[in-house]
C-alpha cells in the first residue's frame, strides 16, 4: 500500500510540472518575469518527485529486509531509515540553496549518490542471476529496472541543463523565434526521456505483483 500511495504522489507531481513546463516552454507571448515565475513554481513541485524516487527506494529496501527478500532483517531497515532521512535532507537543502556554490556541490553529490544507487542496483541484478547472490528473480528483475529509473532520471537533468541554457539565453538577449523553437525542442526531448521513465515504473509494477521466475 506505501508503495503504491507513493507512486501516486510521483505521478500526480510530474502530471503537475510537465504540463506547467509546457505551458511555459510553448507560451512566447507571457512576460518573461511572468514565465520565470511559474519556472520557479515548477522548480519547487520538482522536488516532490525528487522525494518520490527516495521514498521508493527506501521504502523498496525496508520493506524488502522486513519480508525477508533482502538480508539483514532489522539491521538493513534501520539502516535504510537513516540514509532515506540523510538523503531526504540532502535534496531540501540542494534545492534551497541551488542559486549557491553551497547548492550546486551538495547537487554534485546528491548526483553521485545516485550512480553509485544505479552502478550498485545493476551489480546486484546481475550477480542475483549469475548465482552470486540468492535473490528472488523478479526481484533482480526489478532492481534492474529501478536502475533504468534513475538513469532516465539524471537524463531529464542532462536535458534540463541544455534546456536552461537557452532559457538563460532568453533572459539575457530577449526572445526571438529561434530561440523560442530551441525552448521547444528541449522541452520535447525531456518528456521524451521521462515518458521512457514511466515505461521503467509500469513495468515495475507488473513485476511487482506478478513476480516472474
Amino acid at each position: 500500500m506505501a508503495h503504491i500511495i507513493v507512486v501516486g504522489y510521483w505521478l500526480g507531481s510530474d502530471l503537475v510540472i510537465n504540463s506547467t513546463f509546457r505551458y511555459v516552454s510553448r507560451t512566447a507571448s507571457l512576460p518573461f518575469e511572468e514565465r520565470e515565475r511559474l519556472m520557479d513554481h515548477v522548480m519547487d513541485v520538482d522536488q516532490h518527485v525528487r522525494y518520490a524516487l527516495i521514498l521508493q527506494v527506501w521504502l523498496g529496501t525496508t520493506l524488502g529486509a522486513l519480508l525477508g527478500y533482502f538480508p539483514g532483517g532489522m539491521w538493513l531497515a534501520g539502516t535504510a531509515a537513516l540514509l532515506g532521512i540523510a538523503w531526504l535532507t540532502l535534496v531540501e537543502f540542494t534545492h534551497l540553496l541551488r542559486k549557491s556554490p553551497t547548492g550546486r556541490v551538495l547537487g554534485q553529490i546528491d548526483r553521485s549518490i545516485r550512480y553509485v544507487a544505479i552502478v550498485a542496483a545493476i551489480l546486484i541484478a546481475i550477480g542475483t542471476l549469475l548465482g552470486y547472490f540468492y535473490l528472488a528473480g523478479w526481484l533482480a528483475i526489478k532492481l534492474a529496472l529501478f536502475a533504468g529509473v534513475f538513469l532516465s532520471g539524471l537524463g531529464i537533468r542532462f536535458e534540463l541543463v541544455r534546456y536552461f541554457l537557452v532559457w538563460e539565453t532568453i533572459k539575457a538577449k530577449g526572445s526571438t523565434d529561434e530561440l523560442e523553437q530551441r525552448l521547444r525542442n528541449r522541452y520535447a526531448s525531456s518528456t521524451a526521456v521521462l515518458v521512457v521513465l514511466w515505461m521503467f515504473v509500469a513495468t515495475i509494477i507488473a513485476v511487482s505483483v506478478l513476480k516472474p521466475g
